[in-house]
């Protein structure tokens, strides 16, 4: 029987990062308009880490978010980026050539790390392609200290008229095709799967709150494409 449309096994994600690792940066500038930066400033703003501080970023892709953590944490502060790409690791190292930031290998639903090992937890982009979302985001709790941030940034899908129609064209039509010159259509016929059976804000705040988080609060910004929660582990 065939999975559920947006939905991979664990391995299937890991080959198809694998393989789109080296167009991943150009395709989220062209799908993103190159907005997708600003986001993952706003992203570490929510952490609120400072000089000193120790982050870490889950599911760290090729590093834009783990690389603006570092910037707030300073050289007298640790971040880490994690992901199970090792193909994606590669170019995150690439791309820090201060070593700024330790990319190591981690599975986002069995963190490597000790409890409250960090001050904050951030996840761009990625918390749709947990297998066990409940899991993944109990994972980042964990590993934060009490009274630490946890930061999930994430696609979500507009309600309203005219965006939900521009939305709707471009997730469905243009990302796909996009994907085909990319020469990876599975991967970008998936994406927009990924983001419809992803939970709505109002549902990922819900489900943070269910894994011990509190003060959950979350913004909808893009006229509604994306939404970035933030929640503080309980003491």
């Amino acid at each position: 029987m065939d999975p559920a449309p947006g939905v991979l096994e664990e391995r299937q994600v890991r080959a198809m990062f694998d393989r789109i690792a080296g167009v991943y940066d150009r395709m989220n500038r062209v799908m993103t308009v190159g907005l997708d930066r600003e986001w993952r400033r706003r992203a570490a703003d929510l952490a609120r880490v400072g000089p000193g501080d120790r982050a870490l970023d889950v599911a760290t892709g090729t590093g834009d978010l783990a690389l603006e953590l570092a910037r707030r944490v300073g050289p007298e502060g640790e971040v880490v980026g994690s992901d199970f790409s090792e193909e994606m690791l590669e170019r995150a190292r690439a791309k820090d050539a201060g070593e700024r930031v330790r990319f190591e290998w981690g599975n986002a639903l069995a963190l490597p790390y000790d409890a409250n090992r960090f001050d904050a937890a951030t996840v761009g982009f990625g918390a749709r392609n947990f297998s066990d979302l409940p899991r993944g985001v109990a994972e980042m709790a964990r590993v934060v200290r009490p009274g630490g941030r946890v930061v999930i940034l994430e696609i979500t899908t507009p309600q309203r008229p005219p965006l939900s129609w521009f939305y709707a064209a471009w997730f469905d039509r243009l990302v796909p095709a996009l994907g085909r010159v990319a020469g990876d259509p599975d991967a970008y016929a998936y994406l927009p799967s990924s983001v419809r059976r992803f939970p709505g804000p109002r549902e990922l705040a819900a489900t943070m709150a269910g894994c011990g988080l509190t003060d959950v609060r979350w913004i909808v910004t893009a006229g509604g494409i994306i939404a970035l929660h933030s929640g503080t582990v309980a003491g």
